[in-house]
């Protein structure tokens, strides 16, 4: 995070009438500038051609963004690579460039690297927050009640199932300590609402009674898998695992999670008067985000993770009058902001680490492959939990569990930006991210065949 210092440090350059009596910091403030341009422009160009290319290939355009990141970042072209992955400015094209054209000493341009790429950093933060805020926007509370409770048991299952295997199998078969294990077991546990729910319309089954479960599954999974995420993070930062602070953070999430929702009747009434009262520009979404950043303010006070407040402000908006009209007005800030996110997640992923040729990597190659394994069957069990239903086709159900699409990203992004996981792990996490959104798609229709809808009863 840029600090006070260095903001006004930034503002100076740009203010002082003076420049020669500017410091030497403040004499780069617009180098900078032209370095987080540029790299904006080569995060929006990726995350465009990535995300068409996925569209044209029938793949969810997230898949086309963080692949796009990958070729811009540190495992191919080096436009985009960050100095916490152990890189130097001399290893970014845009730096050299900015050198070459400022004729900069080595000792500015390493500067102006971290300080770029801490701004960068910062924008795919707030990212985040606008994502989760996003997701709980499209998390319905009024769907969780109409599928009951052959959607909970489901979610649940694909919670603690992949969960624990994951965990479990990476601290005994790789010997992959606590923390580490505990939150790549974590990434394992989200299904992506989007991707899933995108579909089971294009193949006509979004009504029936597996894609009501899935969805509905779905939507219980984002509350579980960010109260697991608030959990996990916050155990990294104090470095070891104490059982006490597990669960007293446990009630913590939860508590903050559901409060916030049964104080919501008390703010909706609130949030739809003051919004009927502004006559100007964004008296619908400056209010909205101002109480999202407020509860990721809140979340991140009483540490637990800013995302979290992120996630349950849209879960409480939700609710009221304004939501169809909000939802629109958050989607062009979010494409506008999110892509970032995508992008330089896909642009840390050093998959160098995985080349099997160098025989410290093979061991990222193991893990990978177990992720997916028990990616995929943690969450295909969950078609066999279901009761009651005597002809509901559970091998549906199960793969529609399995994408992890953005949850998964996020789990990731925050897993490296913590220090919890290393570069094999995080690659390895990325890969079955990657691997369960592209073969679930394709196998959801096989799953499918040619049954035909069936509507809810």
């Amino acid at each position: 995070m840029l600090t006070n210092n260095a903001i006004a440090y930034n503002l100076s350059g740009f203010l002082s009438p003076y420049p020669l009596l500017a410091t030497t910091k403040s004499e780069n403030a617009p180098i900078i500038l032209s370095g987080v341009l540029m790299s904006l422009v080569i995060i929006y160009l990726a995350s465009k051609i990535g995300s068409e290319i996925a569209k044209r290939l029938d793949l969810p355009p997230v898949l086309g963004e963080l692949v796009a990141g990958v070729i811009v970042g540190v495992s191919a072209l080096r436009l985009i690579i960050f100095p916490e992955g152990g890189f130097a400015a001399s290893d970014s094209l845009v730096m050299s460039a900015l050198q070459i054209l400022n004729q900069l000493t080595p000792e500015a341009v390493n500067s102006i690297f971290d300080s770029q790429s801490e701004v960068i950093s910062v924008l795919a933060e707030l990212a985040v927050i606008v994502l989760l805020f996003e997701i709980g926007l499209e998390s319905n509370l009024r769907d969780l009640k109409e599928v009951g409770v052959q959607a909970v048991v489901v979610a649940f299952v694909g919670v603690a199932v992949p969960f624990a295997a994951g965990t479990i199998g990476l601290m005994y078969f790789f010997h992959v300590a606590a923390i580490p294990a505990i939150f790549a077991g974590a990434a394992l546990t989200a299904t992506s609402i989007g991707i899933t729910s995108k579909v089971l319309a294009e193949i006509g089954q979004l009504k029936s009674k597996e894609g009501q479960i899935i969805v509905g599954a779905a939507v219980i999974d984002d509350v579980l898998g960010i109260i697991v995420l608030a959990v996990v993070a916050s155990l990294a930062k104090t470095g070891e695992v104490d059982i006490k602070n597990v669960f007293i953070l446990l009630i913590s999430a939860i508590a903050f999670l559901f409060g916030s929702i049964l104080l919501g009747g008390i703010f909706n009434k609130t949030f739809v008067a003051l919004v009927e009262k502004l006559k100007t520009r964004g008296n619908i979404v400056i209010p909205a985000f101002i109480f999202a950043y407020l509860m990721a303010f809140i979340g991140n006070a009483i540490h637990l993770e800013a995302i979290l407040g992120a996630f349950a402000a849209g879960l409480v908006l939700d609710e009221t009058d304004a939501r169809n009209e909000l939802d629109e007005l958050i989607k062009p800030i979010a494409d506008l902001l999110v892509p970032i996110f995508f992008v330089t997640v896909g642009a840390r992923a050093d998959l160098s680490v995985l080349n099997p040729m160098i025989p410290e990597n093979r061991s990222g190659l193991l893990i990978a492959g177990f992720l997916l394994l028990v990616a995929i069957a943690g969450k295909v069990v969950t078609g066999w939990v279901v009761f009651g239903q005597p002809n509901i086709n559970r091998l549906a159900i199960g793969i529609g569990m399995v994408p992890r699409g953005e949850v998964g990203l996020v789990f990731a992004g925050i897993g490296t930006a913590s220090g919890a996981i290393d570069k094999p792990l995080e690659v390895a996490i990325i890969i079955m991210v990657i691997l369960t959104t592209f073969l679930a798609p394709p196998f959801l229709r096989i799953a499918f065949g040619k049954q035909e809808e069936q509507p809810i009863t």
